[in-house]
């Protein structure tokens, strides 16, 4: 999949494979190892990313794959997607019961930032 997605990468910024590889430090003919099924190692791949403009995803699979949200642009999670989360949409849960996990949840972060500041 990864030397598909290069080539159409190559086609579409109009460069040669061997271009793309030499911008990117590589030698030349570093494409036909891609060709025959190998892809590149984590740094030559995130250096194909920036220099396409895409994901290392999309470089691996030709898809952009959702990534959870950033502090930026961060979603609003509801009650009910915790509850969903917490309990796996098994029956009715009460307030009751999703408070007291939010009183367990805050008495482990109490606990946890007590141990760390023994440390």
């Amino acid at each position: 999949m990864f030397f598909a997605t290069f080539e159409a990468l190559c086609k579409q910024k109009g460069v040669s494979k061997q271009k793309a590889c030499l911008d990117c430090g590589l030698s030349r003919t570093a494409w036909n190892k891609w060709k025959a099924g190998a892809v590149p190692n984590g740094e030559a791949l995130q250096t194909f990313a920036d220099y396409f403009g895409v994901t290392t995803d999309y470089l691996l699979t030709g898809e952009e794959i959702k990534k959870a949200p950033t502090l930026t642009d961060e979603r609003q999670v509801s009650d009910e997607d915790i509850k969903f989360a917490l309990f796996g949409g098994d029956g009715e849960i009460t307030d009751a019961m999703y408070d007291e996990v939010k009183r367990f949840a805050k008495m482990v972060k109490l606990r946890e930032e007590a141990e760390r500041e023994k440390k």
